[in-house]
């Protein structure tokens, strides 16, 4: 289990906090197996009727480590993040998010997966793939097609806009926007909720809204695929450079 992943168990609901906040919670292959096996001892655990991620400090998840996926050769085969994904297509017990803070990438990729979000007030969520010269994951770019259309997605994924809390309201991506001091309350009240809910009933119902599991996963695989072509290309090399070196990537 990583440091930087808590797990607690109470009144049926399981909170997985990305507990890293001196770098904005950014997740490491460490930190996506740990989030994903408490998700498969989930599955398998009759007291856990219901699953509520959020983040520590003033950060959901600055999205993935870039230094630390380069170095693993990014996100396809048999990886942690792998594991991770995979598992919040498996699952039929009910997510719900508290979006404490910004959400990139991975923290805006795992809201399409999820049943309840809310998002407080200016909390914002990006997917800046192609900024990093990367491409979407979690079978997104599948996914927020299907939420809220091409023209729209395109803005998130090939501009790289930001989206506000009342944005994502707005697009059906989040349920609501709180204030700071009462959001993990809600997210922990709804989370609470479902917990009190027929758990077969609740299951079979979020199974039934899904869709095709397979679908998801083809469609990760394919993302990976290229993402990991991506990780070792001169663009990434460019992006990565620039942004730490504070300029605008230049890739001729």
């Amino acid at each position: 289990m990583s440091e930087h992943i808590l797990t607690k168990i109470e009144n049926r609901v399981l909170t997985i906090t990305f507990d890293r906040p001196d770098k904005k919670n950014a997740l490491t292959h460490a930190m996506y197996a740990a989030a994903a096996k408490a998700m498969q001892d989930a599955e398998t655990n009759d007291d856990v009727r219901a699953i509520l991620f959020t983040g520590s400090g003033d950060a959901f998840t600055a999205g993935n480590d870039l230094i630390d996926f380069q170095q693993a050769g990014g996100i396809s085969g048999d990886m942690p993040v792998q594991h991770f994904l995979q598992a919040l297509v498996a699952t039929d017990k009910p997510i719900v998010v508290a979006v404490n803070g910004i959400g990139v990438g991975i923290g805006f990729t795992m809201l399409l997966h999820s049943d309840i979000v809310f998002m407080a007030e200016g909390a914002q969520i990006q997917a800046p793939f192609v900024d990093l010269a990367l491409v979407p994951e979690a079978a997104s770019s599948l996914l927020l097609v299907n939420r809220i259309g091409h023209v729209k997605a395109a803005e998130i994924f090939m501009l790289g806009k930001r989206v506000s809390a009342q944005e994502a309201t707005d697009m059906g991506i989040a349920n609501g926007v709180c204030s700071g001091d009462t959001l993990l309350e809600t997210a922990n009240k709804a989370a609470g909720k479902l917990a009190k809910k027929a758990p077969q009933a609740l299951q079979k119902t979020k199974r039934l809204m899904r869709g095709d599991k397979q679908a998801l996963s083809d469609r990760m695989a394919t993302e990976g695929e290229y993402f990991g072509e991506q990780l070792q290309s001169a663009e990434v090399l460019e992006a990565i450079t620039a942004f730490f070196e504070k300029r605008a990537p230049d890739f001729g």
